[in-house]
């Protein structure tokens, strides 16, 4: 995947604040830490579930050949605005008409571009900006998936003087974000 986030969410002090009722923390201390476990358990559900947890405004690049090029990030709300990127690496805006878009029910994005278009312009390759995400911010998530969050920071924050959490996520936080994963067959 080929993205680039261009205005991320902020993660709200009343997320911060959720962890640290769980873990039964009043302090500041471990704000920070505490912070960034939760950025990370942002990730990790995103890794697992193929979906992009807050709205943000994004940017991928594809390669510019005609047909449907699918975007790798889920789920797409917009798509706003395509540039043909040329091999220099000059861009140039495609007016609206010149492509078509195609948001599908399972939250997938894909443009298709006419082979007329790309020609005249050298494109190699084109970027395509679009915002994505599941809610607009912590409170807009559904339970399960913000509950799945604090557990995983927490289980991460409890396990910071062993050997270290297990890579994935455990079998508790699985469960709860299990009916929001998307999978592919191959």
């Amino acid at each position: 995947m080929n993205r680039v986030i261009l205005t991320p969410a902020a993660l709200p002090s009343s997320a911060l604040a959720e962890l640290k009722q769980w873990l039964g923390i009043s302090t500041a201390r471990d704000d920070a830490p505490l912070s960034a476990l939760l950025a990370s358990a942002l990730d990790i559900f995103e890794a697992f579930t193929g979906q992009m947890p807050f709205t943000a405004d994004c940017e991928e690049v594809v390669a510019a050949h005609a047909g449907w090029n699918p975007l790798s990030t889920r789920p797409v709300q917009a798509i706003t605005t395509l540039s043909a990127i040329a091999a220099d690496g000059t861009r140039a805006a495609l007016p609206a008409g010149a492509y078509e878009v195609d948001l599908g029910a399972d939250g997938s994005g894909r443009v298709r571009l006419p082979l007329s278009v790309l020609t005249p312009a050298g494109a190699t390759r084109v970027a395509v900006r679009f915002t994505a995400g599941l809610a607009p911010d912590w409170d807009g998530l559904p339970d399960a998936l913000r509950h799945g969050m604090i557990r995983l920071a927490a289980h991460q924050h409890r396990a910071r003087e062993g050997d270290g959490a297990s890579p994935l996520p455990p079998a508790s936080v699985c469960a709860l974000w299990r009916p929001w994963r998307r999978m592919r067959l191959a």
